[in-house]
C-alpha cells in the first residue's frame, strides 16, 4: 500500500507539475533551492523510470553527459551528473573512463537517484482534471492516488496559482500494426517493450524489425549479437530512403540551441510545419557509431565466407500486416521507390516505429474553453512555453516536450531540459531567478542582427558602407 501524501496546504500552491519524466524532473530540480515556490509534481507511476525497455547494454544517450537535469542551466546545482558521480565514489572512474555520452542506463540511474531524492514528488498519482476557478483565480487539480496495483486509493484536489504539464511521449504503432499489437499471444510488441521480451523474440526462428531510426538499430545490433552465426534469421525494414546518419555535425547540433528555438518560433506557422517534417535526419537520424557496429558485425560474420542471413532494406512501408495460421505473421510491403509490392513472412516483429507526444486534450479538457488554437486546431505555446489562453485566466499553464509545431526539432531533445525549466522558472518568478545566455550559436539563423543578442561589451565595431546597399 502507498504512503498516503502530506496534506495539501491552507492557500494555493505556485506550482503544479503533471508528470515526472526528464522535463519536469529537470524543473523539479531547479526548482528545489528557490524557497519562495511551493511546488509538487504528481506522476501516475509508481516510480521514475526512462524507457526501461531501451536500456540495451552499451546503448547511450545521443547527448554529452553536461546534458543532465541542471548543469546547462546551473552548472553548480546539487542535482548534477557530476554531483551524482561524487554521491556514488564514481568520480574518479567515470574521469579516466573520459565518456563525454552516458549509457541510457546510467542515465536513467542517475534520474532515479534525483527523483528519490527531491520533496514534492508524488509518484502513484494520477492527474483527472484540470480546470480554471474564476471566483478564485486559480486551477484546480483533481488527482487519483494509486496503490501499489494501481488501483484507486484516495482522490484528491489541489489549487495552484501555475500548472507545468510534462506528460512526455507514447509509443506508436502504425495503423496497418495496431490489431496484431492489440491481440493478445501474437508476437508483435513495440521497442519501448523490447527487453521485458527479449528472450521470447529471440526464441523466435525469424524477427522482423520494422523502424529506421536509432531504436530499430539498436535493436537490431542486440538481435543479430545474440543470433547464431549463419542462422541469423533477420529482416530490418524502414521507410526512409537509407538507413542514414544522424546529423552530427558542430554547426549541426546548433539547431539544438535556444538561438534557434527562439528563431522556429517566431516564423509562420506553415513554414514551420515544412521545417519539422524536412528535419527529420537532424533527430530521427542513426548515431554513426551504432551504423559502425552493425556493420563491423555483419563484416565478422563473412570471415569464413558466406554472407549472414540478415536482409536490410531501406524505403519500405508496411501497408496492411495479419496472421497466418496461428504462429506466423505476415507483412505486406511497398518499396516507396521501385513502387512494387512484396510479402514478408516472419515469426515475430519488434516496432521501432517512435513515439508520439501524448495528447493534451484529456488532460485540459476541462481548460479547452481558453485555449487558444493554431489553423491545425493544436494549442497556441509562447515563447515561454506558456499555452496562449483566454485573458481571463490570471494563472499559466507551461508545456514540456509538447511543443513540436511551436519551438521545433529540439522540443524532444535533453539538450534544451534545463534551458526550458529555467525559463519557465524565470517566467514565474517573474524574475532572473537563473540568468541565461543571450547568444548560444555562432549560426546566425535570420537577417536579425545576431549582435542584439551580445552583450555590449562584445559587440563588434560597425563598418559604414561607402554606397548605400552594399
Amino acid at each position: 500500500m502507498t504512503h498516503p501524501a502530506p496534506p495539501e496546504p491552507a492557500s494555493p500552491r505556485d506550482l503544479v507539475g503533471i508528470g515526472i519524466g526528464p522535463c519536469n524532473l529537470s524543473l523539479a530540480a531547479l526548482a528545489h533551492p528557490l524557497a519562495e515556490l511551493d511546488a509538487v509534481f504528481y506522476e501516475q507511476r509508481p516510480r521514475f523510470d526512462w524507457h526501461p525497455g531501451l536500456l540495451i547494454e552499451g546503448a547511450t544517450v545521443q547527448v554529452p553527459f553536461l546534458a543532465d537535469l541542471v548543469t546547462l542551466a546551473d552548472p553548480t546545482s546539487r542535482w548534477s551528473f557530476l554531483s551524482y558521480l561524487r554521491d556514488r565514489e564514481r568520480l574518479f572512474p567515470f574521469y579516466f573512463a573520459e565518456r563525454f555520452h552516458l549509457q541510457r542506463a546510467e542515465y536513467d540511474a542517475y534520474c532515479r537517484w534525483v527523483a528519490e531524492a527531491l520533496p514534492g514528488l508524488r509518484f502513484g498519482h494520477q492527474v483527472d482534471a484540470v480546470r480554471w476557478n474564476p471566483e478564485r483565480e486559480v486551477f484546480e487539480v483533481d488527482h487519483t492516488q494509486l496503490g501499489a496495483g494501481g488501483e484507486a486509493e484516495a482522490l484528491g484536489r489541489t489549487y495552484t496559482r501555475n500548472v507545468v504539464i510534462g506528460i512526455g511521449t507514447a509509443p506508436y504503432v502504425p495503423d496497418p500494426l495496431k490489431p496484431l499489437v492489440d491481440t493478445p499471444g501474437v508476437p508483435v510488441i513495440h521497442a519501448a517493450d523490447y527487453l521485458g521480451h527479449r528472450d521470447f523474440v529471440l526464441a523466435a526462428g525469424h524477427v522482423t524489425v520494422v523502424g529506421s531510426g536509432q531504436s530499430g538499430a539498436e535493436v537490431f545490433l542486440d538481435l543479430l549479437r545474440r543470433r547464431p552465426e549463419g542462422r541469423e534469421g533477420l529482416h530490418w525494414i524502414g521507410r526512409s530512403e537509407a538507413f542514414a546518419p544522424m546529423e552530427y555535425s558542430k554547426l549541426g547540433l546548433e539547431h539544438f540551441t535556444p538561438d534557434y528555438t527562439r528563431y522556429f518560433h517566431a516564423l509562420a506557422e506553415p513554414v514551420r510545419d515544412r521545417l519539422v517534417a524536412a528535419q527529420w535526419q537532424l533527430h530521427k537520424g542513426i548515431d554513426a557509431g551504432t551504423l559502425a557496429a552493425i556493420h563491423d558485425e555483419l563484416y565478422r560474420r563473412t570471415l569464413h565466407g558466406g554472407w549472414p542471413d540478415a536482409v536490410l532494406t531501406p524505403g519500405v512501408r508496411v501497408r496492411t500486416a495479419g496472421r497466418i495460421a496461428t504462429t506466423k505473421i505476415e507483412l505486406h510491403l511497398e518499396h516507396l521507390q521501385q513502387g512494387s509490392r512484396s510479402r514478408l513472412t516472419t515469426d515475430a516483429v519488434v516496432l521501432a516505429t517512435g513515439y508520439r507526444e501524448r495528447p493534451l486534450d484529456r488532460v485540459l479538457a476541462g481548460l479547452d474553453p481558453y485555449i487558444r488554437r493554431d489553423n491545425g486546431e493544436r494549442p497556441r505555446v509562447d515563447e515561454e512555453f506558456r499555452l496562449v489562453l483566454d485573458p481571463s485566466v490570471t494563472g499559466s499553464v507551461h508545456v514540456q516536450n509538447a511543443e513540436l509545431h511551436t519551438h521545433g526539432v529540439g522540443t524532444p531533445d535533453l539538450g534544451l531540459a534545463a534551458w526550458r525549466s529555467a525559463t519557465i522558472l524565470n517566467s514565474l518568478t517573474g524574475k532572473e531567478t537563473y540568468p541565461l545566455p543571450r547568444r548560444t550559436a555562432f549560426t546566425s539563423f535570420g537577417l536579425d542582427d545576431p549582435a542584439d543578442r551580445v552583450p555590449q561589451a562584445r559587440q563588434p565595431k560597425r563598418l559604414t558602407p561607402l554606397v548605400e546597399g552594399i
